[in-house]
């Protein structure tokens, strides 16, 4: 499991190993720290409550725990769990069962919307997707269909073979030769290229050309106008689960966390550059995104889009004492359903 901002992760022997794991499941299910009997009952291995103590205090000399209150147990810091998801996580995949579940969800019109808010349900978190960007698609082909007398359809494929097609205000008669030859010049162009990269080059010339342009090159620029180049799209799921989980019941963090996601362009940022990074999933605590109103929240997210298409990411946003074990095969799984979908 790749995370963003990596740091040194000490290696832990059996016993620190078995303990950390225990204690990380106990907080993750009682929400408070958690004590030595606790974890001495939890423990695959029999050991005495001064053996459970003494590794306690590895752990924290380690920087894996701290501890509240002098009197309270310990809860696992940042870098606790990071070596918990890193070192001790088990990969895992959905039951069959779940997986058509979620199948019967994430099909038709709205997949985007019913992926965030699926996530937001079954985790309990804040789900979230990026919505791919058309502009940021690496062309293979391009050609214009006239279809009336005011609209042209522009079809443009991807490399991989994913298919976009935006219908164009183009009002025209009997120019399909015309519209022929425009596909034709443009074509030269887009192999192996993005369409952002397309329309800076050809816009920077016909700036050059200025009286002298092209009247090609015009109606090349015309026909893939700034309308064919979707803006990113965040989309949230629903709230309500993540306001629910007991960090949020201080109205200071709340207020903090509403605040952080209403930057919802600081917030596509953070998530592009964690999902970039490696092109694979990531888990990303509050503390690495430098920003303090995300200190005490953890990332997961997986990129959408298959390789020369335009990409995008799909993950939860919530506190850091989140169940991994559960939510990162759930995002790893929507991530890879919703890629399928819209490569389609």
């Amino acid at each position: 499991m790749g995370h963003f901002g990596r740091v040194h992760e000490p290696i832990l022997t059996q016993r620190q190993a078995q303990v950390l794991q225990a204690l990380v499941g106990a907080y993750v299910g009682l929400a408070a720290p958690v004590g030595s009997a606790t974890l001495t009952s939890l423990l695959p291995v029999r050991l005495s409550s001064a053996s459970v103590r003494n590794t306690l205090g590895e752990l924290s000399e380690l920087g894996l725990l701290e501890q509240p209150h002098r009197s309270a147990g310990r809860i696992p810091t940042e870098l606790g769990l990071r070596v918990f998801v890193d070192q001790l996580l088990a990969p895992r995949e959905l039951g069959p069962w779940e997986q058509r579940d979620l199948e019967d969800h994430l099909s038709g019109d709205g997949v985007v919307e019913a992926a965030s808010r699926l996530l937001s349900e079954r985790t309990r978190q804040l789900g979230f997707v990026v919505a791919p960007r058309v502009d940021g698609v690496v062309l293979r082909n391009v050609s214009f269909v006239r279809v009336s007398s005011e609209r042209v359809l522009a079809v443009l494929v991807a490399e991989g073979g994913r298919i976009l097609r935006r219908m164009l205000e183009e009002p025209g008669r009997n120019d399909q030769v015309q519209l022929d030859r425009i596909a034709a010049t443009l074509r030269e162009r887009v192999t192996g290229r993005t369409l952002r990269a397309v329309r800076e080059e050809l816009l920077a010339e016909a700036a050059a050309l200025r009286s002298q342009a092209d009247l090609l090159l015009e109606r090349v620029l015309r026909v893939v106008p700034d309308g064919m180049t979707d803006a990113v799209e965040l989309v949230l799921g629903t709230q309500l689960a993540l306001l629910g989980q007991p960090e949020f019941r201080d109205p200071e963090r709340l207020r903090a966390l509403l605040a952080a996601l209403e930057d919802k362009e600081r917030l596509i940022d953070w998530v592009g550059r964690m999902v970039e990074e490696q092109g694979t999933q990531q888990v990303v605590f509050g503390r690495d995104l430098e920003e303090p109103r995300f200190a005490s929240l953890a990332v997961v997210a997986a990129p959408v889009g298959s390789r020369g298409a335009a990409s995008g990411s799909v993950g939860v946003i919530g506190p850091s004492r989140m169940d991994y074990a559960r939510v990162i095969p759930l995002v790893g799984w929507v991530s890879r359903r919703l890629t399928e979908v819209l490569d389609a």
